[in-house]
Formats: C-alpha cells, sequence, structure tokens
C-alpha cells in the first residue's frame, strides 16, 4: 500500500508563488487604479495595514520566538487554555440584601466573576458587607468590588472575613478598584493630592500583601477607550498610568515585586475585530517589558492583568438590538486577544437600568464562546496569524511611541496638566465623529441603515441621549469626556420625533435608468432616515406627471429625484417647476457635468457619498421648522 504523501503531490500541482508575481497580478486586476487608495488600510492608529501577508512578513518581530506562557507574555500568561472570568456587575447601592440575592441567582446561571457596585457616599458597615457575601463560597469564584474611595474598607473586611471562616487568604481572587489617577483623568483633579493618592495606594499594597492573588490597583484605560481614543492611544495611556504608579510608589519604599502583582488594568474591546485582539497581545508585551526595567526578583511580577469590557462608545440608543452583535464581536477580540476577566455590557446600558433579559444575553454571549465555540481550549488562537502577529508589532511600536512622549513631558500626570493626552484624545474623537458623519465609520441603525419607521419612546429626552461630564470645580486639568459616538445623530433625529405626528414626508421621485434609479433611491432613503423623516419610495414612473401627481397627493415636503446623471439635465427642471413650491427638491448624486445648471435653475440640494450626514441633515430640519 502506497504511503500517503505519496499520493499528494501538491506542491508539485500548487507551485509557490513568490510576492512580486501576486504584486504583479493585483496591478493587472486593478487595471490602472492606485494601489495605495483602494487596498491600503489606513487606519486611526496611524499605520498602514496591507491588503494581504505573507511568511517573509514576519522577518523582523522579534517577539516571535516567545511561547504561551513565557516572558513576556504576549501568547498569554497561560500556557494550557484560554480561560477567562465571565464578569456581571451588581449594584449594590440601594440594597445589599437584593445585590445578595441577584448575586446568588447570577452565580447559577454561568457567572464566575461579580462586581459589587458600592456607594461611595455611605459608609458600608462590616454587617452589610457580610450580608453582601451571604452563602457566597469565596474561593470558587472572582470578587471584585467598584468603589474606589472605600477600598481600604473592603480590604480589611475580606481579610476578617477570611480569617473568620477559615480561608485561606491565596484562595481570594479579585480586586478593588483604588483608581487615583482614573479620577485625574475623568474630574480632572485627585480626590485630595497625588502625594495623598500615592501614600494610599501604599498603605492598600500594603494591606493587601497577604491577598497574593488579589489586585487593589486598578487602571483604567476603558474611560479613555469611550472617550473616542485609537487603541493605540488607549494603550499608550494606560501604560504611562501604570508606570506613574510604578515610579511614585518606588519611590516611596516599595519593590516593584509588591507593586506590580497588585494593578489590574481595565481596557475597553471595540469594534475593529482584528486591531483589538492585537491591542491586548500588545499591551502583555509592553507592560512586561516596563516592569523588567524595575529590575523585579521574578519574572512572574511582570505578568499583566486584563479586564475587559465591551464598548459603550459605539452603544445606540436607535436599533439598540444591534448593540448585541457589537457586544458578540468585541467579546470574540476580547477572549482571542487573552483576557482574564470580562464583563459584556448589556445591550440596554446606555438609555436604561439594565433588564433581565439584557443582563441574560450578555451573559450568554460569553458562555457560548466557551461553551459551544470552545474560545476558551486554546491559549494564543491568533498566534502565528501573519496578519495578527504584523498588527500586534505596529500597535506595540505606536503605543511606545506615545508612552515614550507622555514619559518626556514628565510623566501621565504632567502630561494630561499640560493637556496632552487630551489633545490627541480629541483630535482621534473628532476625526472619528466627522467620519460617522460622512458615513465612513459605520454605525449601524443610526448612519447605516436605519430603521424610518422607529420612533423614541417618549420620556427619553436629551439627558437621555447625551452623556455628560463631571468636572470637579477646583480640577487642575481638563477631563476627558465619554460619550457615544451615535450621540449627535440621535439627537438631531430626537428633534424630528418630538413631533411624530408631523414628520417631514421624503417623496423618493424614482425615474428613469433602472438602475440607478434604484441605488439613489437606495442611498436616499437611508439618508433621510437617519433624521427619522418618513419615506416614500416607488418602484418608478413612467413619465413625469404620474410622479408630480403621486407627489402631491403624499403632501411631500421633500422630493428626492432619483435617475442617472444624463437625463437629469432634462428631468429635474421639468420635475421642479411641477412640484412649484409645495416641496423641498433635492437631487440624488452630484452630476459634475450639470451642476451648475440645475443651480441655476433653483436647486439649492445634492445629497451624495461626500454629504456630511449630520450637517445635511441639520439643513433640512432648519428649513423645515424643526429646532
Amino acid at each position: 500500500m502506497a504511503k500517503i504523501q505519496d499520493k499528494l503531490t501538491f506542491r508539485d500541482d500548487f507551485p509557490p508563488n513568490s510576492t512580486q508575481e501576486w504584486e504583479e497580478k493585483i496591478q493587472k486586476d486593478l487595471k490602472g487604479a492606485d494601489y495605495e487608495k483602494k487596498l491600503i488600510w489606513k487606519p486611526l492608529e496611524g499605520f498602514k495595514v496591507r491588503p494581504y501577508y505573507r511568511a517573509e512578513d514576519l522577518g523582523k518581530i522579534k517577539f516571535l520566538e516567545a511561547l504561551p506562557g513565557e516572558f513576556p507574555y504576549i501568547r498569554s500568561k497561560k500556557d494550557k487554555d484560554n480561560q477567562w472570568h465571565i464578569r456581571q456587575d451588581i449594584d449594590a447601592t440601594k440594597s445589599v440584601e437584593e445585590a445578595n440575592k441577584k448575586a446568588l441567582e447570577i452565580l447559577k446561571k454561568g457567572v464566575d466573576s461579580l462586581g459589587f457596585i458600592i456607594d461611595e457616599e455611605k459608609t458600608l458597615t462590616e454587617t452589610e458587607f457580610n450580608t453582601l457575601l451571604k452563602n457566597i463560597c469565596i474561593p470558587a469564584i472572582e470578587l471584585n468590588f467598584t468603589s474606589n474611595h472605600a477600598s481600604s474598607k473592603i480590604v480589611n473586611f475580606l481579610i476578617r472575613k477570611l480569617e473568620n471562616e477559615e480561608f485561606e487568604k491565596d484562595e481570594l481572587t479579585g480586586s478593588v478598584d483604588f483608581n487615583p489617577l482614573g479620577n485625574l483623568t475623568t474630574k480632572g483633579k485627585f480626590c485630595k493630592s497625588a502625594d495623598y493618592s500615592f501614600d494610599r495606594c501604599k498603605s492598600l499594597i500594603e494591606k493587601s500583601k497577604t491577598l497574593s492573588s488579589f489586585h487593589v490597583l486598578q487602571i483604567d484605560a476603558s474611560s479613555v477607550h469611550n472617550a473616542g481614543a485609537t487603541a493605540v492611544q488607549e494603550l499608550g495611556a494606560a501604560l504611562a498610568m501604570g508606570n506613574e504608579y510604578l515610579a511614585n510608589l518606588t519611590n516611596k519604599g516599595l519593590t516593584i515585586d509588591d507593586i506590580a502583582p497588585k494593578i489590574r488594568f481595565k481596557f475597553g474591546a471595540g469594534s475593529s475585530y482584528f486591531l483589538e485582539i492585537a491591542k491586548f497581545r500588545a499591551a502583555r508585551m509592553l507592560w512586561a517589558k516596563i516592569v523588567e526595567a524595575y529590575n523585579p526578583s521574578s519574572e512572574q511580577s511582570a505578568k499583566l492583568y486584563i479586564h475587559a469590557e465591551t464598548s459603550q462608545w459605539n452603544q445606540t440608543i436607535y436599533d439598540p438590538y444591534v448593540n448585541m452583535l457589537r457586544g458578540t464581536t468585541e467579546s470574540m477580540s476580547a477572549a482571542l486577544g487573552g483576557a482574564d476577566s470580562l464583563t459584556v455590557v448589556p445591550y440596554d446600558k446606555s438609555f436604561e437600568t439594565p433588564t433581565k433579559f439584557a443582563e441574560r444575553i450578555a451573559r450568554n454571549t460569553q458562555i457560548i464562546l466557551k461553551e459551544e465555540a470552545y474560545f476558551d481550549k486554546v491559549v494564543d488562537p491568533a498566534g502565528g496569524s501573519y496578519l495578527i502577529e504584523n498588527l500586534t508589532q505596529s500597535i506595540a511600536e505606536h503605543a511606545w511611541s506615545l508612552f515614550q512622549e507622555i514619559e518626556n513631558a514628565g510623566g501621565y500626570i504632567e502630561a494630561f496638566k499640560k493637556g496632552l493626552i487630551q489633545k490627541k484624545i480629541k483630535e482621534s474623537a473628532n476625526k472619528r465623529n466627522h467620519n460617522i458623519a460622512a458615513k465612513k465609520e459605520a454605525l449601524v441603525g443610526v448612519n447605516l441603515y436605519p430603521n424610518p419607521n422607529e420612533i423614541m419612546e417618549k420620556g427619553y429626552n436629551q439627558s437621555t441621549v447625551e452623556s455628560t461630564t463631571e468636572k470637579a470645580k477646583d480640577a487642575v486639568a481638563e477631563p476627558i469626556k465619554p460619550y457615544r459616538g451615535a450621540e449627535e445623530l440621535e439627537l438631531l433625529r430626537l428633534k424630528t420625533d418630538r413631533d411624530a405626528d408631523k414628520r417631514p414626508k421624503v417623496f423618493l421621485f424614482t425615474i428613469g435608468d433602472k438602475k440607478m434609479r434604484s441605488a439613489r433611491a437606495q442611498f436616499s432613503s437611508g439618508f433621510f432616515a437617519s433624521a427619522g423623516f418618513k419615506i416614500f419610495n416607488n418602484i418608478g414612473f413612467d413619465n413625469v406627471d404620474d410622479g408630480v401627481k403621486e407627489a402631491k397627493e403624499k403632501n411631500a415636503d421633500i422630493v428626492v429625484v432619483c435617475s442617472s446623471d444624463p437625463e437629469y439635465p432634462e428631468l429635474v427642471p421639468e420635475i421642479a417647476e411641477k412640484i412649484g413650491n409645495n416641496a423641498i427638491m433635492v437631487v440624488a448624486g452630484y452630476p459634475k457635468d450639470s451642476v451648475d445648471m440645475l443651480k441655476e435653475k433653483g436647486i439649492k440640494y445634492f445629497i451624495h457619498i461626500k454629504s456630511n450626514l449630520l450637517e445635511t441633515l441639520s439643513e433640512f430640519q432648519k428649513e423645515l421648522g424643526i429646532v
């Protein structure tokens, strides 16, 4: 019996092609089109992404020799699987009894990481704390507390509870989120002073020394992410915050081995699937390099603990069920990138207290990734991918460059006081806002494929849609502003929805070339639906008079002529004359050869792929008296 390999002749049948041959074939297929414009992706992160990568593109990447579990941990801290904790946060500000009841309930539904949100204004007693954790088996789960100011008290309560119930202290895993640099970032000041804050950090680390697997300092880069920052800016800022803690606390007498294992990073998980996978991998490597510079006694101190939370920046209030899909791809990126714990933000969090259904979907998203997709079985499943390895390298290089720029400005605190970090984030946020308005960055349900029949429920108003930032009165710096990318367009649509019975009527006057009128009608429908206008689409008219008659019967406020460029010079003036002042005339497209003539005929509006959605729709609202 012949050996299998003797029968397989793939190498002979499919000889290898060189990169030059690939490039020649691409150029031939492009037929003279610009290679750079057509095929090179230029994300806001500041580097170029090629349309394909080959084995030779891995030649200059130095970190490829490291295996999972090996320094610098780019391929994961783990070497056997890709396990992560499924986390759900619980509001314990109103009733610790109800919070405990909910915790016990969701622990039966797949959660193995609890996050209790503690009211910072009220004094939490030890009795209330014990009630909160009643009947919860501490060694079996990860236990987290969002409280910041009450962190020290919570650590004291935890230590006593472990001693009273005779648990080993190293059985406790989890965190408190003491985060003075986060306060500076989102409010513009420290609670008291920088020196006081770092003294508290030192005290927390010393107090929790026996809790070997419990983190007491949190670096919250998700606030930067949700302010519209790029993945590079989020990572660069996180590294600078981390190094600020290391520098100040080592100056106060702690060792790097005391500090680094007590730090947990919180990152946002955005929608740029491959970039996000690469970001998490790059984060572990760069943090390991920073810790290495402080000469730890063990490489274990260089391990980075990542808690990921799906993005709130791209959540939408209109067509909110799409948020489920966003959360799914984002949680996939976080899992594949090697996050240690993950929160999937409920799809309705942006506009209401999450419902039981929303929380269930959020939990089950992760459970499916584990139990049905087996994302937890393979360590660093993206490792070796030509694309992912190159993206990891690019993000690492650019994030490191930003980190060095911040360090050269005096470190995170000084750079933030100078406005360096805010300026960079603001620039990226403005570009993203522009891209959303220009439909270059899609938010399905808002600027792409909006549901024209959806009307915002009564009770939702500007305060529901628009994010606010709490700037301290005695702020020493301008805080960053977390917000949602959809806000401006949703506020625009909300104006229309305030009087839903009087929504402007948009009549799509489809005539002429069947292919062009259909394409332009589809574009126009989505364009005006983004402002909540009522759309009347048509299969097409054989003559102008039939279309004009129906437009008048519909009492159209806006008539959009949808045809081909060569037909517009004849069709548009005739339609405009017969419609008269009964409606605003709009041309779908921008017919270069006839646009000046049409403007002379009184045509003011042309909508096309280069139109700014926000500015153009705002102008229509003003003309229609919607304010």
